[in-house]
C-alpha cells in the first residue's frame, strides 16, 4: 500500500479489538484460514457506517470474524452469513457463542449456491458481503444480486489476491494461476456489468464497492 494513503488510513482506523477478537484473528492465522485484513476491514466497516444497514447477508463466514466484527461495530445491524464447510461452521459457532452479538447473526450452514434465496430470513439485505470461493464470485453476485434492497451495495473482497492480478503470466502454478485469471475475469465483469457502478479500492486485498445503476429519466 502507498505509504501515504496508509498514513491517512491510520487516522481513520476506529477498530475495537477486544481478547475475544484478537484470539480469533490469532487461530486463523496458527490454522491457514483467511480472514478480512485489518486495512480493508478498516475501510468496509467505514463505508457500512455511511451506509447504515439494517440487515448484511456475507457469503463466506469462516470462523466468523467478519461477521463478529460488522455487528460489534454497528449495533443496529442483523446479520445473515453462510459457511459451506463443516468445521468452519462449527469454529464460528463456538467463537460467536461467546460474543455479545450472537443475537444479530445468524449462521447458515450450507452451500450458498444451492440455498434458496426464499429460505433466508429476510427477503431482502442492504449489503451483501461476498467472501467465499473466489471461482465463484460472479455467480455469488447474480444468485444474490435480486436481494439487494434498492440503494444497497455489494462488496467483493480479495480483488488484488495478493497483487497476483498482476502477475498472472509469472504465475508458475497451473491451479494458482487459473485461480487469478478467474479473479480477473470477475473484476473485468464487474467493471463493464451494464447495471453496477462499481468502484475497486486497492486497500487490504482489494475490496470493490458496487451499487446498482440510477435510472435517469430524461
Amino acid at each position: 500500500m502507498n505509504p501515504q494513503l496508509k498514513q491517512l488510513l491510520g487516522q481513520f482506523k476506529t477498530i475495537v479489538h477486544d481478547g475475544l477478537s484478537l484470539s480469533m484473528k490469532t487461530y486463523a492465522n496458527g490454522h491457514n484460514i483467511p480472514i478480512m485484513e485489518e486495512a480493508g476491514l478498516e475501510l468496509m466497516l467505514q463505508l457500512l457506517r455511511i451506509q447504515n444497514p439494517e440487515f448484511i447477508l456475507e457469503i463466506g463466514s469462516a470462523i466468523g470474524y467478519s461477521a463478529m466484527m460488522m455487528a460489534r461495530h454497528l449495533p443496529n445491524v442483523k446479520i445473515t452469513t453462510i459457511e459451506r464447510d463443516e468445521s468452519r461452521y462449527q469454529e464460528a459457532v463456538s467463537f460467536l457463542q461467546h460474543s455479545n452479538v450472537r443475537d444479530r447473526v445468524h449462521l447458515i450452514k450450507g452451500d450458498a449456491l444451492k440455498i434458496h434465496n426464499g429460505d433466508l430470513p429476510q427477503a431482502g439485505y442492504d449489503v451483501i458481503f461476498i467472501d467465499a470461493a473466489k471461482a465463484q464470485y460472479q455467480k455469488f453476485f447474480e444468485k444474490y444480486a435480486p436481494l439487494l434492497n434498492e440503494g444497497g451495495m455489494i462488496i467483493s473482497d480479495n480483488l488484488l489476491f495478493h497483487g497476483l492480478v498482476f502477475e498472472v503470466e509469472s504465475i508458475k502454478s497451473k491451479k494458482l494461476k487459473q485461480m487469478v485469471e478467474k479473479i480477473n475475469r470477475y473484476n473485468e465483469w464487474l467493471a463493464s456489468h451494464p447495471d453496477y457502478d462499481t468502484l475497486l479500492l486497492p486497500i487490504g486485498d482489494g475490496v470493490a464497492v458496487s451499487r446498482r445503476k440510477i435510472e435517469v429519466s430524461v
